[in-house]
This record gives structure tokens, C-alpha cells and sequence, in this order.
């Protein structure tokens, strides 16, 4: 079963339009979403296209496939125009004989664990950067933002496949993969 991540959308119809694409490329059996899917907040600039309402539709109509939490950009208001659940702080999935803890990364991320059991992967977005990091006890990982990448980083997403993560640009282009079963 293939799993696709993603985080940070920030209601870029542009870029929500490519992660729907490469989404139907992939064909995994669930989209996992890290947060801040609609708003870009008062610290980002706008992003490419910026339509909430055009993301939001993109996104519930692929809303049987999707799994979210909240970013610290999502509230309520989003929640009432997206059809499928967005506000829980984290996600505990058992994923290809992986335990996943997946949260944006305000509350929990590298720096500040939350409550997980050893050999547990870390998801987080937040920090639109991407990031593969092994810790004693924990790997660490982060999609990359798909809209507003940063510190020279671009758009990007994570697929799981057979114990394997691989990284994507927009295009699909895969530039990084950690295997798990090593």
C-alpha cells in the first residue's frame, strides 16, 4: 500500500491543482495532509493563485482518500468548508509495518517530542523545508511545503512504499528516499 504526504498547501489553487495531479499519478491508497491547507497566514506571502474556495473543492473531491490535522494556519472556519476532518492535533497510524505520529509541527515536532514509542516515525510539516533525520529512538521526517518552500528547497511531497519514503518535487521528480527496512 503507498501512502503520499504532504503539508502547507496555504490555499494555492496553483499547487493544490499539482499535488491533485501527481496525487492521481501516484495512485496511493491514502493522501496524508500535515496542516495549513487553506490560509497562508500573516508570516508567509501570498502563494501562487491564492484561492481558498478552488483548493478547498480540489480537496473534497478527493476527500474519501484523505487524511489531515490541523496546521496552526487551519481553524474552524476551514473545517466548515472542507469535507472531511482537519482539526485533530495528531494522527497515530500503523502504516506498512510502521508506526507513524503525524502532526504539523507548532505543537510537536524535532525540538519538542511529543508522547511516541521507540522506532516511531516523527511527520511533521510547519517548517517547509524537507528533512529525513535518524535520532536515537525516533526517525524524524518533513514532506517540504508544497506551496511556499524554504530555505532554498522546493515544493514537494513524500510517498511510503515497501518501508521506503521518497521524496518528490511538484513534477513527481523523486531527488531523496530513506529506507526504513535497513
Amino acid at each position: 500500500m503507498k501512502l503520499m504526504i504532504a503539508s502547507d498547501l496555504h490555499g494555492s489553487a496553483y499547487f493544490t491543482r499539482k499535488l491533485m495531479e501527481a496525487c492521481q499519478a501516484e495512485r496511493p491508497s491514502k493522501l496524508l495532509l500535515l496542516g495549513d491547507l487553506l490560509y497562508h497566514g500573516p508570516r508567509n506571502a501570498l502563494p501562487r493563485d491564492y484561492d481558498c474556495m478552488a483548493a478547498a473543492d480540489m480537496l473534497n473531491a478527493a476527500r474519501d482518500s484523505i487524511l489531515a490535522v490541523r496546521g496552526n494556519c487551519d481553524c474552524e472556519v476551514d473545517q466548515m468548508v472542507l469535507q472531511f476532518p482537519i482539526m485533530a492535533d495528531y494522527a497515530l497510524l500503523e502504516w506498512d509495518g510502521l508506526t507513524l505520529y503525524a502532526t504539523h509541527g507548532h505543537l510537536w515536532n524535532e525540538d519538542c517530542l511529543p508522547p511516541m514509542a521507540p522506532g516511531t516515525v516523527l511527520l511533521n510539516g510547519h517548517f517547509h523545508v524537507p528533512a529525513c533525520v535518524q535520532h536515537d529512538g525516533y526517525l524524524y521526517l518533513n514532506p517540504g511545503s508544497v506551496s511556499i518552500p524554504k530555505d532554498g528547497s522546493v515544493g514537494s511531497y513524500l510517498v511510503l512504499e515497501d518501508g521506503v519514503f521518497t521524496w518528490k518535487d511538484m513534477e513527481g521528480v523523486a531527488y531523496k528516499t530513506h529506507d526504513t527496512r535497513q
